[in-house]
């Protein structure tokens, strides 16, 4: 995931095959694609103007220049 701007973010086709997906406090939005069930992107509840994108997602996107970043998963808030 890389986090883009809101005012930076154009979904340019297949907006009609995505769903959202909220939990809890219904403000994060996780968005999912009906078909074939792929995560593209959020928007996470405390950064609302901002999306988390799946470069995996991107056509023609070269993501081997984005830096990695460890993480575990149950730490995270």
């Amino acid at each position: 995931m890389v986090k883009v701007h809101e005012s930076a973010m154009r979904i340019l086709s297949g907006s009609d095959s995505l769903t959202t997906y909220q939990f809890h406090t219904h403000t994060a939005e996780h968005y999912f694609c009906k078909v074939c069930g792929i995560y593209p992107f959020h928007r996470k509840r405390v950064t609302p103007d901002h999306y988390g994108v799946n470069v995996f997602c991107l056509e023609g996107f070269d993501p081997s220049g984005v830096p990695v970043r460890a993480t575990v998963g149950a730490g995270m808030k």
